[in-house]
């Protein structure tokens, strides 16, 4: 018992997609559509700081010291799979469910898991639901996010909390005037690729694992390193790395950003896990435009 202490619980699922036929092909295509979908909820737990429980042939349930960092992996994740593409016309979802509360020993799911799994259960396909106790604990960056649900018309059991919704609001996307709407895009160039940061993109990753909008080979960076967000500010830049991001912009000195988040002004060049002042094929450009 002394091993046990309160963390957040995500439980997510995989659903939706077309019916499966009895040919091998049909059931490998399925497969490999589910995998797509798992693997981009691994990406958003891994770099919002979870720890992974187990997967399951249809969904993952992983912990988060904070709730912030559940919120955000639920954020990023429906986003992530939503524009996956469809299979045979037909798309794949997740429903995912967030509590917070007593956790078991190690990687033992304990009472956190087990409500975490029947918001889960009681969510939509593209839908995350958080217990009062998740939101809570959420800082004043993160709380807009959740907003109050009804519990009407869901098959949940009588439970403790009120529920809330999940998802990046709209009006969490910065917001700007027509007349200046085109100079709050971000341009990033890497090896001759173009990624533009704006409000249909308000969130592009990098990392050395495929899957990554921007992936870096260079084995100094992570699997899941950095990535750059689009909040009322302006853009941000947000490490997670090993080995840290550096950073050099209008030809000032260089900086390292590790385990924190900067403001960018642009231009720049970024170094995920090496100097900007070496000849890299992986060095990311970036500029506002």
């Amino acid at each position: 018992m002394a091993d046990r202490k309160n963390l957040c619980a995500l439980v997510v699922d995989v659903v939706g997609g077309p019916a499966t036929d009895a040919t091998a092909t049909g059931t490998l295509e399925f497969r490999h559509a589910i995998d797509r979908c798992l693997r981009r909820i691994d990406l958003a737990i891994d770099a919002n700081h979870g720890v992974s429980l187990g997967r399951s042939d249809h969904g993952i349930s992983a912990n988060f010291e904070r709730c912030d960092g559940a919120i955000l992996a639920a954020c990023e994740m429906l986003e992530r799979t939503r524009n996956l593409p469809p299979l045979r016309g037909k798309r794949f979802s997740i429903r995912a469910g967030i509590h917070y509360g007593m956790e078991g020993e190690g990687l033992q799911p304990g009472e956190a898991h087990e409500v975490a799994r029947q918001l889960a259960t009681a969510a939509r396909g593209g839908e995350a639901l958080a217990t009062d106790a998740v939101v809570m604990q959420l800082s004043a960056a993160t709380r807009h996010f959740a907003k109050p649900e009804s519990t009407e018309q869901r098959e949940l059991p009588a439970l403790d909390w009120p529920i809330y919704s999940v998802a990046r609001q709209p009006d969490s996307v910065v917001s700007v005037p027509p007349a200046t709407r085109l100079q709050q895009r971000l341009r990033i160039r890497h090896q001759g690729e173009v990624i533009l940061v704006d409000d249909a993109r308000p969130i592009v990753l990098f990392g050395r694992e495929f899957g990554n909008d921007v992936v870096i080979m260079d084995p100094r960076a992570s699997r899941q390193h950095a990535r750059i967000e689009r909040r009322r500010g302006g853009f941000v830049l947000i490490d997670y790395s090993t080995n840290g991001t550096f950073l050099v912009e209008q030809e000032s000195v260089e900086r390292t950003i590790k385990g924190s988040e900067t403001l960018l002004l642009g231009p720049g060049r970024i170094g995920c896990g090496f100097s900007t002042s070496e000849i890299e094929r992986d060095l990311v450009f970036f500029e506002i435009v």
